[in-house]
Order: structure tokens, then sequence, then C-alpha cells
């Protein structure tokens, strides 16, 4: 069984839609949840005029009845809301006459697929290449990514993205923890987690409106709670991480992808990168009063464990488990997941529309001439952690559904503990 999904529409076209396959029967779709997502996506400092129209939210319009998944293909509407202005330029039916702007581009933008689309599909009004290939389609991306967020929640799987450099700031990347990331406010402006730091990108995002440039940075999403062996080490199609690397590269402007700490690690010795193991065992005991317990754990080697306090009885006792004290491998050993937390890193590229337009040529003129110029963002960044979220998602909800199948939530559910209780006799 798999979870996948494609998408459809146009930046300016009625509707985006996303039909999303392989969600198990029975489970919960919360469509606040989805739409939430969608806004998450159009916030941000240094966006543009579009999220001004739009306020999106998804219609369900297949594979859900009075709130549970049907295990048949779930589709999703969001409405454009700007095709209003746009009726005539963007019809599917054959117009009789020529709108009175009919909005041809004939002038390709630097970076963009403007040009390289147009000769592939010998189209000479470029608006057929820029209408689809706007990163406008990954609201319906999200979208999927909502669907997919709420399957992993039902085995204590999350994803969450913060924004480790936008443009030159800072030099070095923000290495954060789990805890910092979730502590990112919602109303947070660029979801960094350092407050001093953020307040550097907004004013480097002023300069470059000033200047009408662009710019772009590096998105870090991390999935925790993940179980050990998700992928597999005997395909190059199927090593998990090659296919996260596809996903995130596969958003609009992300031009490198890093997995856990990969770019440094490629200039150390080994004996500092890879992270060693260790095996933990331990036991929980009980107070007098029944109201707190004490988390013993030892580690192989006669390490003392960290006495933890505050938990809730009853307790069952602590499951022993292989351990890392680093993470540099972001999750993975050999396209498998170790049980760490997946960490993957997006470089995104200066958006290719800006205001101060670079040179082009005209493709029937042939002469020098400014770029087209679209309405368009400072920077996109924290809204390309959010997509990234959505794909880190889809493909990890993929995984999960091609380890422990089922037609149901409730037989994924059985199958996932049945491997759990045999990882605790390895």
């Amino acid at each position: 069984m798999h979870f996948k999904f494609t998408t459809a529409g146009e930046s300016h076209g009625p509707a985006l839609v996303t039909i999303i396959e392989g969600v198990p029967a029975g489970l919960p779709i919360d469509q606040a949840a989805i739409d939430h997502e969608l806004w998450r996506r159009q916030q941000g400092y240094g966006r543009g005029g579009r999220m001004k129209i739009e306020t999106d939210t998804a219609a369900v319009l297949s594979g859900v009845r009075h709130g549970k998944a049907l295990g048949s293909p779930v589709a999703l509407m969001i409405e454009n809301k700007d095709f209003v202005h746009w009726t005539e330029v963007m019809s599917a039916k054959e117009v009789a006459e020529q709108p009175k702007n009919p909005r041809i581009v004939t002038r390709p933008r630097p970076g963009h697929a403007d040009l390289a689309g147009g000769q592939k599909y010998q189209a000479r009004d470029l608006r057929n290449i820029l209408e689809r290939a706007s990163a406008r389609e990954t609201a319906a991306r999200v979208a999927a990514g909502a669907v997919a967020k709420q399957l992993l929640a039902h085995f204590g799987i999350e994803v969450r993205s913060h924004v480790a450099k936008l443009g030159a700031v800072p030099e070095t990347p923000i290495d954060a923890s789990w805890e910092q990331i979730a502590a990112i406010s919602q109303d947070s402006p660029l979801a960094c987690a350092d407050k001093g730091i953020e307040a550097e990108m907004i004013a480097h995002i002023d300069d470059a409106k000033a200047n009408g440039d662009t710019l772009g940075g590096i998105f870090e999403v991390v999935a925790k709670g993940l179980p050990v062996g998700l992928g597999s080490h005997t395909s190059w199609e199927e090593k998990l991480d090659g296919r996260i690397a596809r996903a995130v590269m596969s958003i609009h402007a992300v031009k490198a992808v890093e997995i856990g700490t990969g770019v440094a690690n490629a200039s150390k010795p080994g004996s500092e990168v890879h992270d060693e193991i260790f095996f933990e065992t331990g036991d929980r005991q009980e107070t007098t009063d029944g109201q707190e317990t004490t988390d013993r754990r030892q580690e192989s080697g006669d390490k003392p464990g960290i006495p933890v306090s505050g938990l809730q009885s009853p307790v069952s006792s602590l499951q022993s488990r292989f351990v890392r004290r680093t993470n540099r491998a972001g999750g993975f050993e050999g396209g498998i997941t170790n049980g760490e937390e997946l960490r993957v890193r997006g470089y995104l590229k200066p958006i290719a529309t800006l205001k101060k337009s670079l040179n082009s040529v005209d493709i029937n003129t042939k002469e020098v001439s400014p770029a087209a110029f679209e309405r368009s963002d400072i920077t996109a960044v924290p809204a390309a952690g959010v997509i990234g979220e959505a794909m880190l998602a889809i493909v990890l909800a993929n995984a999960m559904r091609e380890k422990f199948g089922g037609d149901s939530i409730e037989e994924m559910k059985r199958n996932f503990d049945g491997y759990n209780r045999s990882l605790q006799d390895y």
C-alpha cells in the first residue's frame, strides 16, 4: 500500500486540486487542521501581495464521510480567489475575442522555467508555462501534507520546521533543538528559533526590498518519534533518505538538500562524524505516594543514567534500547531510519521574480529587454519550511504505509504495535 498524491491547477486558474491515495479507512480527517497548515504557508515577513488576496481553505470533494476517511482517494480543492480578475485570460474555453489585457508574457525571467519551458512545449505565450511553474502549486502540496501529518500523529510522529538562515544572516546556520523549534510561536514573523537573529533577518529583508531584490536561505525540517526501520538498504530507490532528498529538492527554488550535518561531515575525519552506538537499559520505580516516578536509565559501559521526576503513575517498565549521543547522520543509517530525530535542510535560492528586473530577451523580437515582472515575494523561506514539512510528512506517511500496510487505521496500528513488540526482543 502506498500513500501518494498528485496536484492540478494553475496559479491564476479557478482552483488547485490535490488527490491523495493510500489514506487508511477510519482515519479521522480534521479539516480545520488542513486549513491551519494552509494558513501557515501564507505567513512570513517578506511575503508579497498575493497573500493578502488569498485566504486558503480546503474543500473536501471525496474520500471522507462523517469526518473519517473511507479508504478511497481523498480529493481536496483550494479556490483561487484572484481568479475573478483572470476569468478571460485563464478561461478553459476558447475565447472569441482577445481580452483587453491578455497578459501575454514574451520576456522570460532568468532563473524561472519560462524560457526552457517555452522551448520544450513550443509556447509563444510564456504564461502557459509560468502559471503551472508558479509556487502557488505548493498550496495543494501543503493540503496533502496536512493529511499525511494526521496519519503520522496516530503513531506519535511529529514534523516541524524552522528558518536556519535567511540570506546572509546569520553567517552560520542556526542549530536548533527540537524543544527550541517546538517553542517557536505561531505568530513568529520568520519561524526563527533565535529572536535576536530574527530581528537581523527582518532588517536584511527590508534592505533587499529597498533595492528591488530577493533573498533565499536555509530551512530545516525535523521529524520526531519515528520507528526504526523505515526505508531499506536493499535497493537504491528504497533508500528513504534518497526519497526525502528528491521530495525536498522538488520544492520550488530549492537547489540543495542536506541530511543531518552532511555538508560539514564531508570535510571531517570519520572519527568526528559517525554516531557511536550505546545500549540503554533501565527500570522505573514508583514512589510510595504513587504520584511520582523516578526513571533510572543505565547505558552499557556502566555510565549512570539521569533521574527524571514528575512522571505520572502507573507507568509500564522502561523499554531497553540502542541509543546514540549524537545525530550527525540525521536519523539515517544505510537509507533506513534509526530511531533518532530525522533532520533535513533545504537550501533555497532567491526568488526569480525581481522588481528590479534582470536582463532578458524578447522571444519574438530577439531584442534585449528587461525580464517580465509578476507579483512576487521578497523571500519565502518560512513558507518553504512549511512546504518542506508537508513533503517530508508525505514521504514518511508512504514509508509507514509500505511497512505496516492495513486497509484501516486500526489494522495499521495493530501491525505497528506488533512490530514494536518484536524490537523489544532484539
